[in-house]
C-alpha cells in the first residue's frame, strides 16, 4: 500500500535519489539531446531513460521523472503552500462534459481496441491485477476542490492526495476485457482484415511469463498465414502475408514487455486524503464537483460509458 506522502531527495524505491543525482541526470539527459542526430533522439531518449529508470528502481521513464519532480518541489520550496496530486490511470469522464468524453489513445486503449479487432488474443499478465483506473472529470474535479481547501487556508504545508480506485473501488485486469469481450460481442468493431465482417472475440488468454506469451503469439500468427488459401495465392504473396502478420504478432510481444509493469503489478494506493478532501465538502459541491469513486459501476463504466466513448470521439466507429 503506497500512502499519500511526499518524496523526498535521499528517498527512492531501490536506491536512494539525491539532489547530485537529480542534477546528473539532468545533464546526462541533455547531453544525450546534443550528442544524436534529431531523426535518432526520440528513441535514444527513451532507451536511456528507462534504462536510468529501472537502475533507480522505477519501472518506467515516466514513474521516475514524476518522482524527481516531486523531490525537487519539495526541496525548493520554502515554505510555499504545495498541493501535489496523483491521478492514477486517467481515462475517460464519468459525466462531465458528457459521458466517454476523451482527448488521446491512452493507456488502456491499444491493448481494449487491438483485443476488439480479434488482433490480441492473449496478454502478458495476471488477471487479478488490479488496475488503477479514474475517469479524468474526477481528477479534474478533486484538483479544484483541493485547491480551494488549501489555497484558502495558505498555510506553509505540502499536501499529498492519490485521485484513484484500487483502495476504495478496485477493478482487476481480467474483470476489464470480459466487460470488453461482452461489448465487442454485443457491438462488433469493423474487422480491418476482413473489411466489414465482425469478428467474434473470445475470452482473453492471460500469461504469467513472456515466454509463454511471445510462443502463443507466434503460433497464432503461423496459423493465421497457413489458413490463408495458398492454392489461390502466389507463392511469393503468400510469404509476404505470412511476413506481415509474424511482424505484427512481433509488435505486440513488444508491447506486452512495455505492459508488464502494470499488469503485474501488485501496488495500492491509499486514498484517504482524498476521501477526506471529498467527504468535506457540502451537498451542493458534491453534486457539482463531485470525486467519489466509490459508487461506481465499472461494469457499466467500461461497457456502456468507456469504449463507446472511444468509439466515438477517437476511432470514429
Amino acid at each position: 500500500m503506497i500512502m499519500e506522502k511526499p518524496l523526498y531527495i535521499g528517498q527512492g524505491r531501490a536506491r536512494a535519489i539525491t539532489e547530485h543525482d537529480i542534477n546528473s541526470e539532468i545533464k546526462l539527459a541533455s547531453e544525450m539531446t546534443n550528442s544524436v542526430k534529431r531523426s535518432q533522439a526520440t528513441q535514444k531518449m527513451k532507451e536511456l531513460g528507462i534504462e536510468r529508470a529501472k537502475m533507480y528502481g522505477w519501472p518506467n521513464t515516466y514513474s521516475f521523472t514524476k518522482a524527481m519532480g516531486e523531490m525537487l518541489i519539495n526541496n525548493f520550496r520554502d515554505g510555499v503552500p504545495v498541493v501535489i496530486l496523483r491521478p492514477s490511470v486517467v481515462e475517460s469522464s464519468y459525466r462531465e462534459p458528457f459521458p466517454g468524453w476523451i482527448q488521446g489513445y491512452r493507456v488502456l486503449e491499444p491493448l481494449i481496441f487491438n483485443y476488439g479487432k480479434g488482433n490480441l488474443p492473449g496478454l502478458l499478465g495476471d488477471p487479478q491485477t488490479v488496475v488503477d483506473l479514474i475517469p479524468v472529470d474526477m481528477v479534474a474535479n478533486a484538483t479544484m476542490a483541493a485547491i480551494a481547501r488549501h489555497g484558502a487556508a495558505a498555510t506553509p504545508e505540502l499536501n499529498v492526495y492519490h485521485i484513484g480506485s484500487s483502495s476504495e473501488n478496485p477493478i482487476l485486469l481480467g474483470d476489464i476485457f470480459y466487460y470488453a469481450c461482452g461489448h465487442f460481442n454485443s457491438f462488433p468493431l469493423p474487422n480491418s482484415n476482413n473489411g466489414n465482417n465482425p469478428t467474434c472475440i473470445k475470452s482473453m488468454n492471460f500469461f504469467s511469463s513472456l515466454d509463454d506469451f511471445s510462443s502463443f503469439s507466434m503460433e497464432m500468427a503461423r496459423q493465421s498465414g497457413l489458413l490463408l488459401d495458398s492454392t489461390n495465392l502466389e507463392s511469393n504473396l503468400h510469404r509476404i502475408l505470412q511476413n506481415k502478420s509474424i511482424k505484427k504478432t512481433e509488435i505486440f510481444i513488444h508491447m506486452a514487455n512495455l505492459y508488464r509493469p502494470y499488469t503485474f503489478y501488485k501496488v495500492r494506493f491509499n486514498n484517504g486524503n482524498t476521501q477526506r478532501l471529498h467527504g468535506g465538502m457540502s451537498g451542493e459541491e458534491m453534486k457539482n464537483f463531485g470525486f467519489d469513486v466509490e459508487r461506481m459501476n465499472w461494469e457499466q463504466y467500461i461497457s456502456n460509458i468507456h469504449i463507446p466513448g472511444v468509439r466515438k470521439h477517437l476511432l470514429k466507429c
